[in-house]
């Protein structure tokens, strides 16, 4: 509007000098139309597929987000650093334009390098801002109003007062839509030259942007809304919040904004797993976050080597849900059925690789595996290796592994020596062989993009595992669960479950497992879960 009043006052004074001399006439209208609006920015989905921001300064991480998110800026809305009411005010402000807010301070050589690449030709001041060491030739400065409406109309667009409602002024932004105005102070600055007219900045579709929330990135979450981005505040490792984040569109970039994401390569990884949409049975992406685990142990080739086995595949399916159904009235975790099939069985005879153990081919599982998924069940597979090491087996089934809901088993009793022959000894394995299989179901797990893994370790005698205290517990792919075997009396059982867990290395889960027809008198349910700590997984067999 102050563009067109200063214009017309101006012809009507070269009207009234025209009329004094009599010798030509005026055209009362302009000489040519007014340029047409053009966007105020044009943002961009960033070049990496997913990226992290790090840093705790609120101006250099509103210029690299600025950079990884916005091509050309012909207005940027600036505030100064050091006051947080003015940039939350100039953050919404840039979301309701569709445009960057920069933040200035004694320094402020950053932000003209970043107002050079942008092209930016207008400035809008919100608070005390310092305009020191920025390049203003040829720049246009118009502070902007503190009231609403008039913040509008210099806009060109329309706007209205925003609820903050609860949480942190992060929180307000990243749910605020383009058409509110967060409260705080007005521009200061003196202004020069005009408002040219703006359409609102062209977005983007596509970017997810995960900020854990610092006070610092008031800004950057304001230019990530203005570009166009989803923000979703979280913290830590973003696989838990995965069914926070399942609700969201598919992602073709994903930005991080924040200090508790580890390093920019762990973010990658577990950012893009986080937002894949797959879940475990329990919900989420963590194995063991709020869920326990009730199974079946066998396999469904023959009913000699556990329950899993003694009927068909609906009905098996259909005995895991009531089994765990009968612990979930003792826990407030969820309890998910579980089956732990038996996929490799230890033999008597060589067989024509002469490993003493049969591998059922994987396809053959495939039907059970499905129909787990189906009903919301997981499936842990059980490897008996007997001459041969675990990870040469494990590597067979990873057509089975690259579902979300399945982990593995390794039984050490049926792992044995070059002169070992099955049901002739407990047989064992060494840290160092399953730390291979750890790294191996850890690598794919993050490759593939897949969900937490349970990697679980039978043993009811301390030489079935060899140095244990070399077990890899620390790979956040997978969750290690240490499987307590013994059968008798619970007594018998409780011992086994006290040498088992002494000197134990960190990190490790527990479990328990129920023997229908060896147990001299069967545990209850509310007896497993009386147990010290309370096993994480049980199985019946």
């Amino acid at each position: 509007m102050r563009r067109f009043t200063a214009l017309a006052a101006g012809l009507a004074l070269v009207a009234a000098l025209a009329g004094c001399t009599g010798e030509m006439e005026i055209d009362s209208g302009p000489s040519s139309p007014p340029p047409e609006p053009r966007p105020a920015a044009t943002a961009q989905v960033p070049g990496g597929e997913s990226m992290l921001v790090t840093g705790e300064d609120a101006a250099p991480l509103a210029v690299a987000t600025s950079r990884e998110l916005f091509t050309t800026a012909r207005a940027v809305v600036l505030a100064p650093a050091t006051d947080e009411a003015a940039i939350a005010r100039a953050a919404s402000v840039a979301i309701a334009l569709g445009t960057p807010v920069l933040l200035t301070g004694e320094d402020n050589a950053e932000v003209g390098e970043e107002l050079l690449r942008l092209s930016t030709t207008t400035l809008l001041p919100v608070g005390e801002v310092t305009l020191d060491g920025i390049d203003l030739t040829s720049m246009n400065v118009q502070a902007v109003p503190a009231e609403t409406d008039a913040a509008g109309e210099l806009l060109g667009i329309d706007v209205a007062d925003a609820p903050t409602g609860a949480g942190s002024d992060v929180e307000a932004l990243a749910e605020l839509e383009r058409g509110g105005l967060l409260a705080g102070p007005e521009g200061v600055a003196d202004a020069s030259g005009h408002m040219p007219a703006l359409l609102p900045g062209e977005t983007v579709e596509g970017v997810q942007v995960l900020a854990d929330g610092a006070p610092g990135q008031l800004a950057a979450v304001g230019i990530a809304r203005a570009a166009g981005s989803t923000v979703t505040i979280l913290e830590g490792d973003p696989r838990a919040s995965a069914a926070q984040l399942a609700e969201l569109e598919p992602a073709e970039a994903i930005l991080g904004l924040g200090s508790s994401f580890s390093d920019p390569e762990t973010f990658r990884w577990q950012a893009e797993t986080a937002l894949s949409g797959r879940q475990l049975p329990g919900g989420g992406q963590l194995v063991f976050d709020g869920a326990r685990y009730v199974g079946l142990y066998g396999t469904p080739h023959t009913d000699a080597l556990g329950v899993l086995g003694e009927q068909g595949t609906s009905e098996t399916v259909e005995r895991a849900a009531e089994l765990a159904g009968s612990y979930q009235a003792h826990t407030e975790d969820v309890v998910v059925p579980t089956l732990e099939i038996i996929v490799t069985v230890a033999s008597t005879s060589a067989g024509s690789d002469g490993n003493y153990s049969n591998e059922w081919p994987a396809e053959g599982f495939l039907p059970l595996v499905e129909a787990a998924a189906e009903a919301g069940q997981y499936v842990l597979l059980d490897f008996q290796s007997g001459r041969t090491e675990f990870v040469e087996q494990v590597q067979q089934y990873e057509e089975l592994l690259a579902h979300p809901h399945v982990g593995i088993a390794l039984d050490p009793e049926w792992r044995l020596t070059d002169d070992q022959l099955p049901g002739e000894q407990i047989g064992s394995v060494s840290a160092a062989e399953v730390n291979d299989v750890i790294t191996y179901v850890a690598d794919f797990t993050r490759e593939q993009r897949l969900p937490q893994k349970i990697v679980m370790l039978h043993q009811f005698r301390t030489g079935m595992i060899t140095d244990r205290q070399d077990l890899l517990t620390t790979r956040p792919e997978v969750e290690i669960v240490i499987h307590a075997d013994g059968f008798g009396t619970p007594q018998l059982k409780q011992d086994t479950w006290d040498v088992v867990r002494e000197d134990a290395p960190e990190n490790i889960h527990w479990g328990w497992k129920v023997f229908y027809d060896e147990d001299d008198p069967r545990m209850s349910p509310a007896e497993v879960m009386d147990i010290e700590p309370t096993p994480a997984f049980v199985s019946y067999q």
